[in-house]
């Protein structure tokens, strides 16, 4: 069994993410005026709305909807259903989605969404009910042209499904391009449901190329084995790596000789946790951050390297499948360490490129295969990922300032070409 430790969890990331703007903003010339319009959000919507529960009682849920910028074209951004969810979080995360966005060069600003509840208690019905008024309430704000909904923690296809569908009735004809994610069946893309993981994969390629880590010798460490989790660990299976541990909510498990992924898959679809896998030693949740290996892949959520923990992490490369999983006190420890970090609003953009992929088909009603997907996929990726690198060497910064710098430009000259309205 390996040692326990502690994670600090009293992390708002919201103060996460403008320090991350303030330390990147320094490197350019912004005005004043256009800098604190980026450090800020556009507007925000809180809703507490009723749902009707099996038994017939009433229950009161609290929802948001996040716009922080849209400069660039839509708002664009997940929806999460969590216990934890806070107004402060899903500011973070509308801004962490314009920094993604605007780091590959997709013409979407960012938003965010999410509702305080444990979904896991609600039967089906009881969940379709909530999201269709959650959706009623929000639908003020949404539109292919205005704002996009996509999944996010605890939300999938069918959620979406409900979403677009409650969207449409109240327009009285049907709407595919208001939210992305859907089933294929109703206007979803090909290649969405690895979207995220296959964007980590490829960025983790190039990282591992720039750190002159052979990929078949590579051993991997994935927190977190839910849609990216999940889909990043059997991509890099697949391209020769070693997972020799993951974890999810329930446990983590550890093998140093490597685990059958397509078997782990097989193992948590039958029991819905890692835990229990054969030929596995169990071993601190916290603990797994700190194994030693090539390629730390955090899918969690954020928060979750911080200053308590930063000096034990073991990783030569950490490769950020979650939004906001290391905090910026964390960042200066691993920085001074050497340890190559592909930063968030890089490594899992994946998603809301395809996301794009999706919009665009709907739009057009003119849908791609599989192989036009990935192909597109990659090359945005790796293009991106050079792009931040050249940043990065060029300034003599860490990856996610260099990604920061990159992405708050791109959004700054955009405002001041379009102006102040009025």
């Amino acid at each position: 069994m390996l040692r326990e430790t502690t994670l600090e969890h009293a992390v708002n990331p919201w103060n996460v993410a403008r320090e991350q703007f303030d330390r990147a903003a320094a490197y350019l010339d912004i005005k004043a005026g256009v800098r604190e319009m980026l450090r800020n959000t556009k507007r925000e919507l809180t809703v507490n709305f009723p749902v009707k529960m099996d038994d017939g009682s009433v229950q009161i849920f609290t929802g948001y909807r996040v716009h922080h910028n849209t400069v660039l074209g839509p708002s664009k951004g997940g929806i999460r259903y969590h216990t934890d969810v806070t107004m402060d979080e899903v500011r973070a995360l509308a801004m962490w989605m314009t920094w993604k966005c605007a780091t590959v060069g997709i013409p979407f600003g960012g938003a965010k969404g999410g509702v305080i509840v444990d979904p896991k208690t609600l039967s089906r019905q009881e969940l379709e009910h909530l999201t269709r008024r959650y959706a009623s309430e929000i639908s003020i704000l949404m539109s292919p042209e205005g704002d996009i909904p996509a999944p996010d923690v605890n939300t999938n296809a069918q959620i979406m499904a409900w979403i677009m569908d409650t969207y449409s009735m109240h327009r009285g004809y049907s709407v595919p391009a208001v939210v992305t994610g859907k089933p294929l069946e109703i206007g979803g893309s090909l290649g969405r449901a690895d979207a995220t993981g296959r964007g980590v994969m490829v960025t983790t390629l190039e990282a591992l190329q720039v750190m002159e880590i052979p990929v078949h010798d590579a051993e991997i460490v994935v927190q977190g084995f839910g849609n990216v989790g999940s889909a990043s660990a059997r991509l890099m299976h697949d391209a020769g790596a070693r997972i020799i541990a993951v974890g999810d909510v329930f446990g983590a498990i550890y093998n140093r000789h490597g685990l059958d992924i397509p078997s782990l898959v097989s193992h948590v679809q039958a029991t819905g946790s890692v835990v229990g896998f054969p030929e596995t030693e169990p071993i601190d949740k916290a603990a797994l951050l700190e194994l030693e290996c090539d390629v730390l892949i955090p899918a969690a959520l954020e928060g979750q390297i911080t200053r308590a923990n930063a000096d034990r992490i073991h990783a030569r490369i950490i490769a950020e499948g979650a939004n906001g999983p290391t905090t910026p006190d964390a960042d200066d420890i691993l920085h001074e360490r050497g340890i190559f970090i592909i930063p968030d609003i890089l490594c899992n953009a994946g998603g809301v490129t395809v996301s794009y992929f999706e919009w665009v088909q709907d739009l057009q009603q003119f849908f791609w295969n599989d192989d036009e997907i990935d192909k597109r996929l990659g090359q945005i990726m790796t293009r991106s990922f050079r792009d931040v690198l050249g940043v990065m060497r060029d300034k003599g910064v860490d990856m996610r300032t260099a990604a920061y710098i990159r992405a708050i430009d791109r959004v700054a000259k955009a405002t001041m070409i379009r102006g102040i309205y009025p």
